[in-house]
């Protein structure tokens, strides 16, 4: 059975993350995103450390599909630089693995 993975995606608007969780949803590259509207997030930029609100969505899908959502991420986001972050899930309840299997597409497909 394929395995899947959660995508983690940083931005300034939770709005921006919806929109673009349902193309990707819509797109059946997810089975879903549950998005986070307010994290606080302390990082290093340009040498110096910034503190800013920003909205976290967490993708459900296969790993298989993981680079074509870097890849419309990295396209897509109004960052120079996003927060685009796979991690394998190593165990899932198998009804729910059934179900994002069953909620997007192979990636060999064409729709």
């Amino acid at each position: 059975m394929e395995q899947i993975a959660d995508v983690s995606i940083t931005a300034e608007s939770a709005d921006w993350l919806a929109e673009f969780t349902r193309s990707i949803v819509d797109d059946r590259l997810a089975a879903c995103g549950n998005i986070v509207p307010q994290i606080r997030s302390i990082y290093r930029w340009d040498d110096k450390i910034e503190d800013d609100a920003e909205a976290l969505v967490v993708l459900h899908t296969r790993q298989s599909l993981v680079p074509a959502i870097i890849e419309r991420a990295t396209s897509e986001h109004p960052y120079d630089t996003p927060q685009v972050l796979a991690v394998p899930v190593i165990d899932a309840s198998p009804a729910y693995h059934e179900w994002v299997l069953a909620s997007t597409r192979s990636p060999d497909s064409a729709t």
